[in-house]
């Protein structure tokens, strides 16, 4: 078994105003050669946008992006004339494939909107682009991790082009969790949103996160009410 512990207090930081914004990994003027990525996991930002503020409008291609919205709500135009509004435990994701233009802007002139966005590397370059987006709500989530991202044909998934899944989970404190890896050639990386868990007997804290791999399966042990997600990817 290997693993590595990304603390929240080790991670990039930015703000620029209108984005307050957490850096996983390397990422725009953030660099750090020990935190690229986790295998072809290559983005987990951790995004606050102020009300009526946004991202402009801006290229993608060959990259597989989810954004999961924690509070409030985004507005979403691209290339493709999808035009959509993504609202809290809504996910949405985009196959940017060969090429695509898109904008994502906060439409709320009070609320900020706070969500995490993940970049996957796909399996296959320059795909036709997509977009699709669910709502995943707190309860169907309730004390189990349920597949909200998959290339591996998961029923009632979205869909992303890599033998990749993201799985969400809201647990109550006391709670034991087996997590067994989609491949024996993949890795799990863990991040938590809110509360306490232990996994591989590393205690993690809000907005830690920990990669493990060369491993089949493991327990997670909630110890406080606890949010999270398990991004399983190849390594």
């Amino acid at each position: 078994m290997k693993k590595i512990i990304f603390r929240s207090e080790d991670r990039g930081k930015a703000n620029y105003g209108w984005l307050d914004t957490k850096y996983s990994f390397s990422f725009a003027n953030y660099y750090n050669p020990k935190m690229m990525n986790f295998g072809m996991l290559r983005v987990l930002n951790d995004d606050t946008v102020v009300p009526a503020m946004g991202f402009g409008t801006h290229p993608h291609d060959n990259m597989e992006i989810i954004t999961i919205i924690l509070e409030g709500a985004l507005e979403h135009k691209d290339s493709m004339g999808t035009g959509s509004v993504i609202y809290k435990d809504e996910v949405q994701v985009m196959s940017a494939g060969s090429g695509i233009t898109h904008s994502e802007f906060n439409p709320s002139d009070k609320e900020a909107v706070k969500l995490l966005q993940i970049w996957i590397f796909p399996k296959e370059e320059n795909i036709k682009p997509r977009y699709d987006q669910k709502l995943f709500s707190v309860s169907e989530r309730k004390n189990k991790l349920i597949p909200a991202v998959s290339g591996l044909n998961k029923e009632g998934s979205l869909y992303i082009h890599q033998n990749a899944e993201i799985y969400l989970g809201n647990f109550n404190k006391g709670e034991q969790v087996k997590y067994s890896l989609s491949s024996n050639t993949n890795g799990a990386y863990i991040f938590l949103i809110d509360g306490q868990i232990k996994a591989v007997d590393e205690d993690l804290f809000k907005r830690d996160a920990i990669g493990i791999s060369q491993l089949s399966s493991f327990e997670i042990e909630v110890i406080e009410d606890s949010n999270f997600i398990v991004i399983d990817v190849p390594m």
